[in-house]
């Protein structure tokens, strides 16, 4: 499947997973407001998305690493494979792309998110293989320092989302 999703990840879920890994991302402002772009990668039937970012001036000159990808050269934000999360679909909404508005600050986000979306559609292919290598690399203990220091721990996060996920089967 090449097909990339735009969602946003419930930010109870992300809670739960900072208690294990500080690295998972906050959904800033009104606590849904982060998007996350997936699938990226399946590991069994676990999802793995990652967290996009809005473009700041920085972005423009920052270069793509094996963690992190520019959208449109930065122009768009930027993909952080870092701070990537598994989820299962019970973890996540998807985002509409097509959602009506007549706020102006609403409708500059939603037009940002469309752009980002475009881009990332058309370079999925790339998008999955650095996120599958990244993955590979940092838990066959294959990266630099400084790049192993900035990720999420991926196998404690999939050993939290099954938990995770089992209580709410279990929750009546």
């Amino acid at each position: 499947m090449n097909t990339l999703k735009l969602v946003i990840v419930d930010s109870n879920y992300c809670d739960y997973l900072r208690k294990f890994d500080s690295k998972v991302v906050y959904n800033y402002a009104n606590k849904n407001t982060r998007p996350f772009i997936g699938v990226l990668f399946n590991v069994g039937n676990i999802e793995y998305f990652a967290p996009l970012s809005s473009p700041k001036a920085k972005h423009l000159t920052m270069k793509n690493r094996i963690d992190f990808i520019k959208i449109d050269n930065g122009k768009l934000g930027v993909v952080n494979f870092n701070n990537m999360i598994p989820v299962t679909p019970n973890n996540y909404t998807m985002v509409n792309l097509n959602k009506k508005t007549n706020d102006f600050k609403e409708l500059k986000y939603l037009m940002l998110l469309q752009n980002q979306y475009r881009w990332l559609s058309s370079n999925v292919d790339i998008l999955k293989r650095r996120a599958e290598k990244l993955y590979e690399k940092y838990n066959n203990n294959h990266l630099p320092k400084v790049i192993s220091n900035r990720c999420c721990n991926f196998k404690l996060l999939e050993q939290a989302c099954a938990n995770y996920n089992k209580q709410l089967v279990n929750t009546p």
